[in-house]
C-alpha cells in the first residue's frame, strides 16, 4: 500500500506540466523585415508613413511573412503564445503556414527543421506547444511567424528557470525581395518556406520578404517606399509574376529609374517569372504567360544595357522534370520553392559578389 502510494507521488510529479516564462519576440532578434522600425513590430511597413496602397495591399504588408525571431535557450521545451490581429483561415495555403509557426534549431552548422505549430480555430491566442523532450544544451533557435496572418503579439515561452536570450542576428547583409504571392508564400505548407526564407537558410545572406500576394504590379507608390528602405544592400525583384504585359512596358523604366535614384550603385536584379502549370492544356493561358514572357525579355535587355547594376536572371526554375511541383497551376509547393531558391542561388550570388556582398 505504501509503495502503490509512493510510485502514484512519483507519477504524478513526472506527469506535472512546467512553469513557463514568456518575452516578447520583438524583444528578442527579428530578422527577414525590410523595415525593421514599424510601430508594430510584426507589420512589415509602416502604413501611416507610406501612401497609396489599397485596402488590400495594406492588409498584406502588415501580415508577418518572412518574420523570424531569433534566439537561444537551454529549455526543453519551447511555447508560443500568440494574439492575432487578423487570422487566416483561407484555403490557397495551409494553417501552418497562413496562421502557423516553424521553428528551425542550429545543428552543426546548419538550419534543421524542429517544428510546426499550429493554432486551430477553437484555441486562438491560446499557447501552441512547438516542441518537448529535447536536452538542456543551449541552441540557437529560429522561429518564422505566420505567412498569412497579422500578429499583435507574439510571445516565446520556456520552462521557468531556463535562459531565454536573444541571438545575434545569424545572417549577414540585407537584400530586399519585393514580389508577387510567390515570394508571399502562398501555397507553402508551412511558414518558414517561401523561397527567400530557403535562401536565407542555405546562404547565410539575409534576403527580406516583401511580398504582397497578387499585388506585386511595378507601383510607383511601392517604388516610393522601397526608395526609403534603409541600409539594404541590394534588391531582388519578383515584378513580372502579376502585371499585364502593358502594365510592364509602361511601368516598368519608371520604376527602375526611381530605384536607381534612390540607391545608386546597388544591384538591383530581376527575375523571369516561372512557368505556371495551368499553361499545360490552356490555350489562352499558355498564350498570355508567352506573351508576357516575351515581353520582359525585350524591355529587360534594353533595362540591362541602358542602366548600370540592372541585371535579369532567368534560370528561376519551380518545376520539376515530373512537373509535380504545382499546388493549384499557378503557385508551388514546398518542393518547387526549393527549386526556385537553388536555381537562382548561383546566379544571384555572383552578382551579389561583385558588390562585396557574400
Amino acid at each position: 500500500m505504501v509503495l502503490a502510494f509512493c510510485l502514484s507521488i512519483a507519477v504524478a510529479a513526472q506527469d506535472k506540466a512546467p512553469e513557463y516564462i514568456y518575452a516578447e519576440a520583438s524583444e528578442l532578434t527579428l530578422t527577414g523585415k525590410v523595415f525593421p522600425d514599424t510601430p508594430n513590430p510584426y507589420h512589415r511597413i509602416d502604413t501611416a508613413r507610406f501612401h497609396g496602397f489599397t485596402k488590400e495591399e495594406l492588409r498584406l504588408v502588415t501580415e508577418s511573412a518572412g518574420i523570424a525571431v531569433a534566439f537561444k535557450t537551454d529549455s526543453p521545451s519551447i511555447r508560443v503564445w500568440p494574439k492575432y490581429s487578423k487570422t487566416y483561415f483561407g484555403g490557397g495555403t495551409t494553417g501552418f503556414a497562413g496562421r502557423g509557426f516553424d521553428l528551425y534549431i542550429k545543428k552543426d552548422g546548419k538550419w534543421l527543421w524542429a517544428a510546426s505549430g499550429l493554432q486551430n480555430d477553437n484555441s486562438l491566442n491560446k499557447p501552441v506547444n512547438m516542441i518537448k523532450d529535447m536536452d538542456d544544451s543551449v541552441k540557437e533557435c529560429l522561429l518564422y511567424l505566420p505567412v498569412r496572418s497579422v500578429m499583435d503579439s507574439v510571445r516565446i515561452g520556456v520552462e521557468k528557470g531556463r535562459i531565454l536570450e536573444p541571438l545575434e542576428n545569424p545572417f549577414r547583409h540585407r537584400v530586399a525581395v519585393f514580389g508577387s504571392s510567390f515570394t508571399h508564400g502562398a501555397s507553402t505548407s508551412k511558414s518558414g518556406m517561401a523561397y527567400p526564407s530557403i535562401l536565407t537558410r542555405e546562404t547565410g545572406i539575409q534576403f527580406l520578404n516583401l511580398g504582397v500576394s497578387g499585388r506585386c504590379r511595378l507601383q510607383d507608390y511601392f517604388a516610393a517606399a522601397l526608395a526609403q528602405a534603409p541600409d539594404v544592400d541590394a534588391f531582388l525583384f519578383d515584378t513580372f509574376s502579376n502585371p499585364t504585359p502593358e502594365e510592364i512596358q509602361e511601368r516598368l523604366f519608371p520604376f527602375i529609374e526611381a530605384m536607381r535614384a534612390a540607391h545608386p550603385g546597388k544591384p538591383l536584379i530581376f527575375q523571369k517569372t516561372i512557368y505556371r502549370e495551368r499553361r499545360n492544356f490552356n490555350l489562352e493561358a499558355d498564350k498570355y504567360e508567352r506573351e508576357r514572357i516575351e515581353t520582359v525579355a525585350l524591355l529587360m535587355k534594353e533595362a540591362c544595357r541602358k542602366y548600370k547594376d540592372v541585371y535579369y536572371i532567368t534560370t528561376t526554375n519551380a518545376t520539376s522534370p515530373d512537373h509535380y511541383t504545382s499546388v493549384d497551376g499557378t503557385h508551388p509547393g514546398d518542393y518547387g520553392y526549393t527549386l526556385w531558391a537553388r536555381s537562382i542561388r548561383k546566379p544571384v550570388l555572383k552578382i551579389l559578389k561583385k558588390y562585396g556582398i557574400r
